[in-house]
């Protein structure tokens, strides 16, 4: 099933509630964890009840989802070597729990293994959900590959968040056979959207980091290799060339931070850079940007970017990244082979086009980027309310 998710009949549901389980590294502060949270948030628990199967240690978002009703399972993470133990562990949850009806697989490094083994114990639906258009260097990349190879062939359904995760993690061909559903990932979209009463929250938040009256070009997400902070921060130092009001804000944590903390001192402007560190709910984080710089090698869809756009802030990312998240007013594109001053310079120019055009130069009440992404299947209430009807179509086809 290719294209974007479609609106279902929104007729009362009188069946028994499905019970999906969505396997997922665990429930710490992430992209893919925070919008796994915001479908059992927004999700009916009369029509569909979520439980997660994790292989972390305890995330900061487990006690709220256990307060919504979601059970915690865990299994070892997968080392090769633990394959007859984390076997086991499979098979033990999945026998167990015959109540299971669907198994939303968001960690596909390991689903070719877990999936047979869900259906295999009698789980009706498994869906792969793949988030990722890359994988990390080296052999850990290579390793990846090699158990997502065939995915396609060990699941019932193929899915992913965009286009180019279809396409990497299923290939090309099963992708233009339209054997892919592209399940946007859902955002709680309505609280990014810049309104009068969030310019507290901006001043709050600007003075906390001695950021008033500064252009501040902000960044979240984790520090890892794919989100390229290395070169974000070479863009910010001819940023600071073209504009020495400029300063940067990097919300997240990761094991690249301390390499990306050691390289803003080695340049000389530490001073410039403020690092949050984990921040639970970036939502008033926006609130304080005036732009957003998104340089990654690879993404699935990046939800940084939907939230930015939410949120009315014009963006320069990467043209590697899916152009499902392009909406003309708020996204430009910039390839990774142009150098930091290319960079710099376009991400000056968008940011004094669109000041030019406030006549303070503060942010505006803007809700066109939340209304088109609403329209397009980002909205985490609208997807909610949908996939119950979805997967259970899917459940007819696989039992018939």
């Amino acid at each position: 099933m290719s294209g974007g998710i479609q609106k279902q009949s929104d007729n009362r549901n009188t069946e028994k509630p499905l019970n999906v389980l969505h396997v997922i590294g665990g429930l710490g502060i992430g992209g893919a964890e925070s919008r796994a949270m915001d479908m059992v948030r927004n999700s009916d628990p009369s029509v569909m009840h979520y439980d997660f199967l994790l292989c972390e240690p305890v995330g900061l978002y487990e006690k709220e989802a256990e307060s919504l009703g979601c059970r915690i399972y865990r299994v070892p993470r997968f080392l090769f070597y633990n394959y007859f133990s984390y076997m086991k562990a499979l098979k033990k949850i999945f026998s167990d729990h015959p109540e299971i009806d669907v198994v939303l697989g968001s960690m596909t490094s390991t689903a070719s293994i877990y999936m047979p083994v869900a259906k295999k114990c009698g789980v009706p639906l498994t869906v792969a959900y793949a988030r990722s258009a890359g994988v990390d260097p080296g052999i850990k990349g290579m390793l990846t590959r090699l158990l997502r190879k065939n995915l396609y062939k060990k699941c019932d359904v193929c899915a992913a968040v965009s286009e180019e995760a279809g396409r990497a993690v299923y290939g090309n061909k099963w992708y233009d056979e339209g054997k892919v559903w592209i399940l946007h990932t859902a955002n709680n979209l309505k609280k990014f959207v810049h309104d009068d009463g969030k310019k507290k929250i901006r001043r709050e938040i600007r003075e906390k980091y001695g950021l008033q009256d500064k252009f501040v070009i902000g960044h979240v997400g984790r520090f890892h290799y794919a989100k390229n902070h290395g070169f974000l921060l070479d863009v910010f130092k001819e940023c600071l060339e073209l504009n020495e009001n400029a300063r940067l804000l990097l919300a997240g944590d990761g094991d690249t931070k301390k390499a990306v903390e050691k390289k803003a001192e080695e340049m000389g402007i530490a001073d410039k850079v403020v690092f949050t560190g984990k921040v639970r709910d970036p939502a008033g984080l926006y609130q304080a940007f005036d732009m957003v710089i998104f340089p990654s090698f690879y993404e699935g869809l990046p939800g940084m970017i939907v939230e930015a756009v939410a949120s009315g802030l014009p963006c320069l990312i990467s043209d590697t990244i899916t152009k499902e998240v392009y909406i003309k007013e708020y996204v430009e594109y910039c390839s990774l082979s142009e150098n930091a001053s290319v960079w710099a310079k376009k991400a000056v120019s968008l940011y004094e086009c669109v000041s030019d055009s406030r006549p303070d130069g503060n942010r505006l009440n803007d809700l066109r980027g939340y209304e088109s992404l609403k329209k397009m299947g980002f909205d985490a209430g609208d997807q909610a309310r949908m996939l119950p009807e979805i997967f259970r179509k899917y459940i007819s086809e696989c039992t018939d």
